[in-house]
């Protein structure tokens, strides 16, 4: 039976130091007083339950809870981080699997996939930039990139097992 007790003892501690620090007027962390640091909290505590409690399943929510709270606090702050929160969360969850395939040896497929979804959408403008320098037909291709990975996806939905 898995050890259930990490979970809430992370949230609890977590929320706690939250909710004292913002009631002691600490003004040095005034920054982070903020919904996206419960996000973290959260994402601790999943991320303490799989790796502390061997629930290997909860390390994926952990890291997407985690990362968009870490997503929110530094976007529009760092100069360097992007600003594309949907190409942050598909990216957060390629990491999430890529995490969770070390201790489990499953999901390397997917993490993968949405690596490159998460490359796709994060650097678009660059790499539409390039189709256009190449020719017009690889150009009218990009084009329709959408359109090809629901293809793909109805082709992984509906393909036979061997």
């Amino acid at each position: 039976m898995k050890n259930q007790r990490v979970f809430p003892g992370i949230i609890l501690i977590g929320f706690g130091a939250f909710l004292f620090l913002q009631q002691s007027g600490f003004t040095a962390l005034q920054a982070l007083y903020s919904w996206p640091t419960l996000l973290i909290i959260v994402g601790a505590a999943f991320l303490g339950q799989g790796y502390s409690a061997r629930d290997y399943e909860a390390i994926l929510p952990g890291v997407i809870i985690a990362g968009f709270g870490l997503h929110f606090h530094f976007a529009g702050k760092i100069s360097f981080w992007p600003n594309n929160t949907i190409g942050m969360l598909v990216l957060f969850i390629s990491i999430g699997y890529f995490l969770r395939f070390q201790k489990t040896n499953n999901g390397l497929f997917q993490a993968f996939l949405f690596l490159v979804l998460a490359l796709l959408l994060l650097f678009y403008d660059k790499v539409s930039e390039y189709l256009n320098l190449l020719q017009n037909g690889l150009s009218f291709v990009w084009k329709f990139w959408p359109a090809i990975i629901i293809l793909v996806g109805i082709y992984f939905l509906f393909r036979k097992k061997k």
